[in-house]
């Protein structure tokens, strides 16, 4: 009996140090991505692009990409945040790319300011993420191996709906 009470009191003590890791034991819903819901604009050198992303139901938000080009919306990609079971995809369908059909991008982190999301076996980008700087600030990032080097862009976005 001695022992087995020791044993429980050693396993509860060991089991308080564990340090979770918080990617398993964050939750890995739709529901956090919440921040990223509206519409924001990022000033590139091709001109104005903006992405809006809107809440289809609890388990989908659905979004595009567009540039305004003389005050006409030319729409570069469709996207998707989907969410099956526990887990989250992120699902773009870039104009002219990958015969013009979805890829599947898996939530790797989520937090209360970020995002990311990873196809290793896509061509580029492999890892899609985004960064909430403020209410109304984010960057997104897409990054990856492209032509055998490692390289990121960044689009810095402001909330403007």
């Amino acid at each position: 009996m001695r022992t087995v009470v020791l044993l429980k009191a050693l396993t509860f003590v060991y089991g308080c140090n564990l340090k979770p890791n918080e990617n398993v034991h964050r939750s890995m819903h739709l529901k956090n991505a919440e921040w990223l819901i509206g519409t924001w604009e990022s000033k590139t050198e091709s001109g104005n692009m903006f992405e809006t992303w809107s809440k289809y139901s609890d388990k989908e938000f659905i979004g595009k990409s567009y540039l305004l080009i003389e005050e006409v919306p030319f729409i570069l990609e469709t996207l998707q945040l989907i969410q099956e079971q526990d887990s989250v995809f992120y699902i773009p369908t870039v104009k002219n790319q990958n015969d013009n059909l979805p890829v599947r991008f898996s939530l790797q982190s989520i937090s209360d300011t970020e995002l990311v999301f990873e196809n290793l076996k896509h061509d580029f980008p492999q890892t899609i993420s985004y960064f909430k700087k403020s209410q109304d600030s984010l960057v997104a990032v897409i990054s990856g191996l492209k032509n055998g080097r490692i390289q990121k862009h960044l689009f810095p976005m402001h909330r403007v709906k």
